[in-house]
């Protein structure tokens, strides 16, 4: 009974801080800009069963800057633009253009329209990815934690991995589309279509901010995501700023090849095929 009362004084609380926000805040004038930074744990596989410590350690130092990221997310009531800050490899020096090539663009959503449009450069070619906002059915918790100055609800939820990471590219998505492209010998039966890959996705809001807003392919929470573990991966915001002084105008980006994510996915793998055929080799 305790810990119900509790969790009913949390909402309670967390109900009025939005809506002395709401009333102090116009929808058309406030804006935020929330920092986040990602880590994520570097799978070696079989093969890492292999290496000395002292291997694994010196690999970690050449891939900190693929498994370390920092984002700003720059966003109003409607509409937000999510991107990376520009690092430099703590090694050589300069900038990783190969997972460049495979990692996300300055985002832009707009909730109130359900648009998603992102820009993707790859190996030198600009896209323009418009589509529709990635569809998630959270399942809301009563679990609470508190994120710097902002106490945080828990959501759950399951999404399929190629959604996550459509403009990413791997060898076992490319051999599913061979198998569900390709066409059956006659008189063989099609072969059975090959599990959709999930990914669990545990994040925390605040409702002391209640935007629909979050980084990366997250959103649709009754307030701002501070936080969010999904597989290998954990992103979190470290500091957040609203109504700045110098506020930045929130706009969609506008140059290169319109196409739809699928669309773009398709292109990825096209090119990477021929990049495996042209080595003379097939990856298996």
């Amino acid at each position: 009974m305790k810990s119900i009362l509790l969790k009913l004084s949390f909402l309670t609380f967390a109900f009025l801080l939005t809506s002395s926000f709401s009333v102090k805040d116009n929808v058309d004038e406030f804006q935020g800009k929330a920092y986040y930074f990602s880590k994520s744990r570097m799978n070696l596989g079989n093969w890492g069963a292999r290496l000395s410590e002292a291997q694994k350690k010196q690999i970690e130092a050449r891939m900190k800057n693929r498994l370390e990221k920092t984002y700003v997310l720059l966003f109003n009531k409607e509409e937000s633009v999510f991107e990376e800050e520009s690092k430099l490899d703590a090694i050589s020096g300069a900038t990783d253009s190969w997972g460049k090539n495979f990692s996300p663009g300055e985002q832009y959503k707009n909730v109130k329209t359900n648009t998603q449009i992102q820009n993707q450069e790859f190996y030198g070619k600009r896209f323009l990815v418009k589509d529709e906002l990635q569809p998630i059915e959270w399942m809301m918790g009563t679990e609470t934690k508190q994120i710097g100055n902002y106490i945080c609800f828990k959501a759950t939820a399951s999404i399929p991995t190629s959604d996550l990471t459509w403009y990413s590219f791997s060898w076992d998505r490319l051999r599913n589309n061979n198998q569900q492209n390709g066409d059956p010998a006659q008189g063989e039966e099609k072969e059975t279509e090959p599990d959709v890959a999930m990914t669990e996705v545990e994040a925390w809001y605040t409702l002391q901010l209640p935007v629909r807003h979050g980084p990366l392919e997250y959103w649709g929470l009754p307030g701002l995501i501070l936080e969010v573990s999904a597989g290998d991966t954990t992103i979190l915001c470290s500091k957040i700023v609203m109504n700045p002084d110098d506020k930045t105008e929130i706009e969609a980006p506008e140059k290169g090849k319109v196409v739809s994510k699928k669309e773009y996915q398709n292109i990825i793998a096209e090119k990477m095929r021929e990049f495996r055929d042209n080595r003379g080799g097939r990856r298996r």
